[in-house]
């Protein structure tokens, strides 16, 4: 005969649930006796017998006693309720206490609240089993991702430890293709299969949605935990013939979302009709989150790899850029050359080149637009057929409209370049010039006997526009006689471009000032110690702000020597 169960304060005439000989017991929670001992001096005092009975109906006695299988009738229980799942209950046999009058009601609220304090105590002990087995699963995860494990091995122990601490029985992981804007169309081909357990190669090969609209998906990748108890009822639910066929009852979903950026789905499945609880979402959603990091990871690492091999071709055509400048600066007598050429990126689109042409001295500063590669890749265009086109043409205007015909021939409307060329005579010092489109070299002469002004400086600008344009450009030629003590700069636009901290720019004039300043302290330095000095107030200017162009400076001084 089964007792009477207590609901609250008050007993009625409900009889007990013991519940099958699965599931939660009181006995996996208490282990030291106490409780059952407790009963035990509860009886002693008030002579009825109060009794911990477990899930099955089993008396759960102190060490040595026993006591009968079945409550005696007119017994009252209290049912121990953790989680909304009974594990076991403290009965109350049949007699009346013998301290007081009204003892037995007495007596039956203080087991009502035993067992409602039991209960707390037994909850709580659940929560922190839930705690540790969440904890043990993401802790295997971290260790995973700590160590670079593959996003394959990361996901299938994703899978695997979520399995198993929910005790489900088939799952799998689903990702966006990375070309994916989100989930598109009424099939599943936008995801790909990463890794699956204990499911059928037809129920992986179905390109119907499991749900639809595909709502369980998209409820996923929302950051929504997504819980179906029945697949086969569940309104929700379509090819219920396949879920039939492949014996799912349960299912559980949690989408992989970095930054709020849907990555996939995890995917788990029981084959027994099964409740999802808080905790349950918690630690799917949590190792959903690390499988998230996993697959983010993989990515960027593959990034990381591209951008290495990247890195390795461009300082390979680095490497080849600085070859393609001259490794020393010509031996001319009469003339003291310096050149340098500094890149804002490993590669850029500055150049200078020095011909030797049957005695003359060509010089070439060019700059095509862009930065990196694409630039690095015209300028080797534009230098390669200027030498060519050099080495058989000595006009010097017909050599830079070849180079614009083979230019405007080989590149898009985008893609030009600026180029001043001259050619030196050492015999006579005269210069012959044609400047496309390029910032106008200057000229100083710097007097004997007093510091020189900005009319001592004359602009080599005659040419025309920059070549890669206008087919049908023509060119003018200049020459001009250069002296002994004058001083040739040529420069690109990422010196007089270099910009400070408040966002100006160094510019023409503040060029113009610091080489009349270098030589007004210095009338004499060679050409090397007035490149130092520019360079250095161009850097003073800037500070240690980062450089926007390409800087290219070419200085030549005509030495004393030219005077015999």
């Amino acid at each position: 005969m089964k007792p009477t169960t207590i609901e609250g304060a008050k007993p009625d005439t409900t009889a007990a649930p013991t519940g099958p000989a699965g599931g939660l017991s009181i006995r996996e929670f208490i282990t030291d006796g106490s409780l059952a001992s407790l009963c035990g001096e509860i009886s002693r005092l008030v002579g009825v017998r109060v009794e911990l009975r477990d899930r099955a109906g089993r008396v759960v006695a102190r060490t040595g006693e026993a006591g009968p299988e079945d409550p005696a009738p007119g017994s009252v229980s209290v049912p121990l309720v953790v989680s909304e799942e009974t594990i076991g209950a403290l009965v109350i046999e049949p007699g009346e206490p013998t301290l007081r009058e009204g003892a037995r009601r007495a007596l039956e609220s203080v087991v009502y609240y035993v067992s409602k304090t039991s209960a707390e105590l037994c909850e709580h002990e659940l929560e922190l089993r839930h705690k540790v087995k969440e904890l043990s699963a993401l802790f295997r995860l971290t260790q995973m991702l700590s160590h670079a494990q593959g996003t394959d091995r990361v996901l299938e122990s994703s899978i695997e430890t979520a399995m198993d601490v929910l005790d489900l029985s088939a799952g799998s992981v689903v990702l966006l293709k990375e070309d994916a804007d989100g989930l598109s169309g009424s099939s599943e081909e936008d995801l790909i299969y990463k890794v699956s357990k204990n499911l059928s190669r037809r129920w992986l090969d179905c390109p119907t949605p499991l749900s639809k609209d595909r709502v369980f998906d998209r409820l996923a990748m929302s950051g929504e935990v997504v819980v179906s108890e029945d697949l086969r009822t569940d309104s929700r639910t379509q090819i219920k013939g396949l879920i039939e066929e492949e014996g799912l009852v349960s299912a559980i979903q949690a989408g992989l979302i970095f930054h709020g950026r849907p990555l996939g789905v995890i995917r788990l499945y029981s084959r027994e009709p099964r409740s999802f609880t808080e905790a349950d979402r918690r630690l799917l959603s949590s190792i959903a989150q690390h499988a998230a990091v996993a697959v983010e990871q993989a990515r960027l690492l593959r990034l990381q790899e591209e951008e290495r091999r990247i890195q390795r071709q461009v300082q390979l055509a680095a490497d080849v850029q600085r070859r393609m400048l001259p490794s020393r600066v010509p031996q001319v007598p009469g003339l003291d050359v310096a050149a340098r050429y500094i890149p804002s990126f490993e590669l850029g689109g500055d150049f200078y080149d020095f011909l030797e042409l049957n005695g003359h001295l060509g010089i070439v500063v060019g700059d095509v637009v862009g930065k990196g590669i694409a630039a690095a890749l015209l300028m080797s265009a534009v230098r390669a057929s200027l030498r060519a086109h050099a080495e058989e043409v000595y006009d010097l205007d017909t050599v830079v409209s070849r180079v614009n015909a083979a230019l405007c021939r080989d590149t898009l409307d985008n893609e030009f370049a600026t180029l001043w060329y001259g050619v030196v005579d050492p015999s006579t010092m005269r210069l012959t010039y044609c400047c496309a489109g390029h910032d106008p070299p200057w000229v100083v002469h710097v007097p004997k006997h007093r510091a020189p002004n900005t009319t001592e400086i004359d602009e080599l600008s005659v040419g025309g526009m920059v070549v890669g344009v206008d087919r049908s450009q023509r060119y003018q030629r200049a020459v001009f006689d250069l002296r002994p003590g004058d001083v040739f700069i040529a420069y690109t636009d990422g010196v007089t471009d270099a910009t400070s901290f408040n966002r100006e720019k160094f510019g023409k004039k503040r060029l113009r000032k610091a080489v009349l300043d270098i030589l007004t302290q210095e009338p004499e330095a060679p050409a090397a110690r007035v490149l130092d000095l520019i360079q250095w107030e161009v850097r003073r200017f800037t500070g240690l702000s980062n450089r926007v162009d390409d800087e290219t400076l070419v200085v030549m001084r005509v030495t004393e020597a030219a005077r015999r």
